[in-house]
């Protein structure tokens, strides 16, 4: 079993003080709640994003101002799909600290600490959250006979004869999909792009229909555009019930051209990296994707799903079957990068990595390995090679570790390997390692709680072993070895890529249960980390003002 830990340190003893004395209990409650939001609201770094507007015309701006419209209506979905009526809520919660934190969090559950209830007023996080009745259960699912329960766009609901019903999200949401529709019209007729023009009036329709072909491929067909928009059910990761209900989400994005042309090459070589992975032939005889677009762009506003907890730093899109018809783009986010880089990591590269490697930590650096983990996602094997069917069906429960643990690795294998090729210019392999051990220290913060987590614990002990890096007793810090990371990450991806085309899950059971958990002297450097108040995520001053104000 995977052993989890505990990230709020000190958290459980401040409630258990507000609780211990029964006299003037309200009082008490009260000051210690405020002590607690306000440390939680610390993990937060409050940025403004900024971009670069000067080359956008006053229409453009005009524009901006309508999808923002647009954005606030999709952001009402998400309210209704990660918690219910929002006014209820809000209303409900006095303390601004705590009202502050469930903005941030789309509800009473912390999202940097696995969903768990702000305070003991609160119960815990429904499995189904908004996208079923709360009392809900997969027994009653399942028993349900009514096949467009399936359905990625269906909620379902209990009415006043506790009948179940499913409702299509373009039903269920009318009123505020109408306004955004509305605005992404008037949008629309602002902009002088007339592919730009013809994907909002196609996403309009679309978002009335739950039919999103016609607009996915209209927006893969998109070039050359300054501003960008997305709209519409972006991830299935919020339902824990059935893994299926996409929620909704909304980013209006500027690219940029200058960072995108550094990249895009990229694509091109995917090919030759997938036959140059450190594996036998049998482990890389699939094909790559060969139409996936590398763009990168500034963040300029973010609602719903996009704006809640820990914030994005890239995505892939479309999503599910239109994924295969139309091909993917991998999008990052090039202001959200500097600003964690910054306000994250590093100040946490000047508590853990020793003095002598910190000039190593940069951000170029940190902006590679990121757009390289997207990249590797899609090399490698989806179909065993023995005959187990599918990578995802042979190792079941921990094909999200796994493959998580492969993009991880395999991105820094893959920039040696392009270095060796001369094909990264002005790069030091070395300020990419060490970018990368101290990024585990802004990753392994958010605990083993999810796919990713566990992934980020196995690549640390593994480096560990293989003696990837040194800790520093005298001065707990760490330092790499330049020689020994290389060869570390060759071997833990040849290993990581085998197990997928071998579909072992045994191997990724004793991989996960060896590896996969927070050891007690890790813990002392958390503490440091924690001790220093070093924020884990960002929260958005965002809007058509303070856009427009700082450009």
């Amino acid at each position: 079993m995977i052993r989890n830990s505990i990230f709020l340190f000190g958290l459980a003893a401040l409630i258990a003080v507000a609780f211990s004395c029964q006299p003037e209990a309200k009082q008490r409650k009260s000051k210690n709640y405020d002590s607690v939001m306000q440390r939680k609201l610390a993990n937060y770094a409050e940025v403004k994003l900024s971009a670069d507007l000067s080359k956008l015309s006053p229409q453009q701006i005009k524009l901006f101002a309508q999808l923002v419209e647009a954005a606030n209506a999709i952001d009402e979905i998400y309210w209704r799909q990660a918690y219910g009526v929002k006014a209820y809520l809000l209303n409900d919660i006095s303390d601004p600290d705590m009202k502050k934190y469930a903005m941030i969090n789309y509800g009473p559950w912390d999202r940097l600490d696995g969903f768990t209830p702000f305070t003991d007023d609160f119960p815990p996080r429904p499995l189904g959250v908004g996208f079923f009745p709360r009392d809900f259960n997969q027994e009653e699912f399942f028993a349900l006979k009514n096949d467009a329960k399936f359905s990625p766009y269906t909620m379902i609901t209990r009415d006043a004869n506790d009948k179940l019903n499913v409702v299509p999200y373009h039903i269920e949401f009318a009123d505020e999909l109408k306004e955004a529709a509305k605005h992404l019209k008037a949008a629309a007729m602002l902009t002088k792009s007339n592919e730009f023009k013809a994907y909002l009036l196609q996403r309009a329709e679309d978002l009335l229909n739950d039919n999103f072909d016609k607009s996915d491929q209209l927006w893969m067909d998109l070039k050359d555009v300054d501003l960008d928009f997305i709209a519409g059910p972006i991830v299935n990761t919020e339902d824990h019930l059935i893994w299926t209900k996409y929620s909704y989400g909304a980013m209006i994005l500027l690219k940029n051209k200058e960072w995108t042309k550094n990249v895009e090459k990229y694509s091109l070589l995917l090919p030759f990296l997938q036959k140059n992975l450190p594996v036998s032939d049998e482990f890389k005889q699939e094909s790559p994707e060969n139409s996936a677009d590398i763009i990168i762009y500034d963040v300029l506003y973010n609602s719903g799903y996009c704006n809640a907890g820990n914030k994005l730093i890239g995505l892939n899109l479309p999503i599910g079957d239109n994924l295969i018809k139309c091909g993917t783009r991998k999008l990052h986010f090039k202001n959200v990068m500097q600003a964690k880089f910054e306000q994250i990591l590093t100040p946490i590269t000047n508590i853990v990595i020793e003095e002598k490697q910190k000039k190593h930590v940069k951000f170029k650096s940190f902006f590679q390995n990121t757009v390289f983990y997207e990249i590797s996602n899609g090399l490698g094997i989806t179909q065993t090679i023995n005959n187990k069917g599918s990578v995802k069906e042979a190792l079941k429960d921990h094909y999200n570790v796994i493959s998580e643990l492969k993009n991880d690795v395999l991105r820094m294998f893959l920039l040696g390997k392009l270095l060796d090729m001369r094909e990264l210019k002005d790069t030091d392999l070395m300020d990419n390692y060490v970018t990368y051990m101290a990024d585990v220290f802004r990753s392994i913060r958010f605990g083993v709680t999810d796919s990713q987590g566990v992934a980020n614990m196995i690549r640390f002990y593994y480096f560990e072993e293989n003696e990837a890096f040194k800790y520093n007793p005298r001065t707990r810090t760490y330092s790499v070895n330049f020689y020994k990371m290389k060869k570390a990450i060759e071997s833990l991806s040849k290993l990581v890529l085998e197990i997928e085309g071998n579909g072992d899950y045994e191997a990724a059971d004793n991989l996960i249960k060896d590896k996969g958990y927070i050891r007690n002297n890790l813990l002392q450097d958390l503490y440091k980390i924690q001790r220093a108040k070093i924020p884990k995520d960002l929260v958005y001053d965002q809007g058509e003002k303070e856009i427009i104000t700082q450009n």
